[in-house]
């Protein structure tokens, strides 16, 4: 999610303008991480990750910026589908997402719970929620693209950073996975910018991502 800028006192939030659909760039080598087990039960010399961490609006739901009603989360198309195939694998299941509304008073906790709740409904379950509540001035450690929100997920699943991998929309995402010690891989939205993707494993769409992990990755 790329947080939209508020605008005075304004609780309503205007939803970024669209753009064409980036053109994604040519598919990236995705090796394992070194000393990585990965899913011991994937099939022999394919590494797969032991937990996938999703950030939530943009890559799960459809991003509108600061939402605190549950009747207005709609999934990604094909995500409800990507997200069975990674718990058929043995896959864990984890949310990672920057909530800065409620930091900048656009939103309450509660708000943000219920939405997830409506999240969990659609898509889940979901074995953790890490959820970063601070503006982005307030200089916390867990705010994409800083790694904690990576670093806590992994802790609460029982595996290690290196054993997973980060789904988003933006750079933010890919730079906390890396920050962490975890595998990115950038599912673009409109209003992904170009840089933010260059150089790094990418896919069209969520479903295509989650096949290209669970078959092993970006050949070269």
């Amino acid at each position: 999610m790329r947080p939209a800028t508020p605008v005075g006192a304004a609780t309503t939030p205007v939803t970024p303008p669209m753009a064409a659909m980036p053109v994604v760039p040519p598919e990236h080598a995705y090796p394992p991480p070194a000393g990585s087990p990965g899913v011991a039960a994937g099939p022999a010399g394919v590494w797969r990750p032991r937990a996938v961490l999703l950030d939530r609006d943009g890559t799960l739901v459809h991003d509108v910026p600061y939402n605190g009603d549950p009747a207005k989360v709609r999934p990604m198309p094909g995500a409800a589908r990507a997200l069975r195939e990674l718990r058929a694998s043995g896959v864990l299941l984890g949310v990672v997402s920057n909530q800065s509304g409620v930091g900048r008073g656009l939103l309450t906790a509660d708000q943000v719970r219920r939405v997830n709740a409506r999240v969990g409904e659609l898509l889940g379950p979901f074995a953790v929620w890490e959820v970063c509540p601070h503006r982005p001035d307030a200089g916390c450690a867990c705010r994409k693209p800083r790694p904690g929100l990576v670093l806590r997920a992994a802790r609460r699943l029982g595996v290690r950073p290196g054993d997973c991998v980060v789904l988003g929309d933006i750079g933010a995402d890919a730079e906390a996975a890396e920050a962490a010690g975890a595998r990115a891989v950038i599912v673009p939205t409109p209003v992904t910018r170009p840089a933010e993707y260059a150089d790094r494993p990418t896919a069209p769409d969520l479903l295509t991502a989650t096949r290209r992990i669970l078959a092993g990755g970006w050949p070269r």
